[in-house]
């Protein structure tokens, strides 16, 4: 009788160290791949016939897609599932759309809003430009169609002032493009094209990086959020 109970003893033990460390593997798993089972869309904005903001031979559309690559890069190491909405230098514009660049949005949205692929966010990339050439920073714009946009863009905004020198807040975007999306997401300006100082920072591979980390950081802690 002592030796079953022994032998019952003993079980007890290995299925609570058992447990234990399939929990502490499931723990240090979830810290590694916090992104994992997400779907994530990217939109390097702009590409082919249309550049986006332009300085000199610098143009935007090559910039987004740069940044957009590293972060692909940076929340698939994360978990993610990423997709982009290019990954060369095009547009989905169609040669019937008397509207070349609605048409290139339309598709976009057709493609962040796939149902099939049940997609979780999508970011937007893009880079800024104004006439007066003493603004510049990061910052996060969404629509406020949909609750979970604000916190999206709160959270990246807070990492991009923590790791980059941006001072600038989130607010509201009323553009075609992310009206009519379903699914979460922001626009995100990485900095002003027109600024010589910031100019010369979002061409720097060192600094795109930098960028594609506070986004991903951003993202981590929106899906903690929520």
């Amino acid at each position: 009788m002592l030796k079953v109970k022994f032998k019952f003893f003993l079980v007890v033990i290995l299925v609570l160290i058992i447990l234990i460390i399939d929990k502490s593997v499931a723990i240090s798993h979830i810290d590694e791949f916090p992104l994992l089972g997400k779907v994530i869309f990217i939109d390097a904005g702009h590409g082919g016939r249309d550049p986006g903001v332009v300085y000199g031979n610098v143009y935007e559309k090559d910039i987004n897609l740069e940044i957009s690559k590293l972060l692909e890069e940076k929340l698939s190491l994360k978990g993610a599932t990423v997709f982009l909405t290019r990954d060369s230098d095009i547009d989905h514009s169609s040669i019937y759309d008397a509207h070349k660049k609605r048409g290139d949005l339309y598709r976009r949205i057709k493609m962040i809003d796939d149902n099939y692929l049940k997609v979780d966010i999508y970011l937007s990339i893009h880079i800024n430009w104004y006439k007066d050439s003493y603004y510049k920073g990061a910052e996060v714009l969404y629509y406020d169609g949909n609750k979970f946009n604000k916190v999206l863009a709160s959270s990246i905004q807070e990492s991009l002032k923590i790791n980059t020198s941006t001072n600038r807040e989130i607010t509201t975007t009323n553009l075609y493009m992310y009206k009519y999306i379903n699914t979460p997401g922001v626009l995100i300006e990485c900095g002003f094209l027109s600024n010589y100082q910031e100019r010369k920072l979002l061409q720097d591979k060192a600094y795109q990086e930098i960028l594609a980390n506070s986004i991903t950081y951003g993202v981590i802690e929106y899906f903690n959020n929520i």
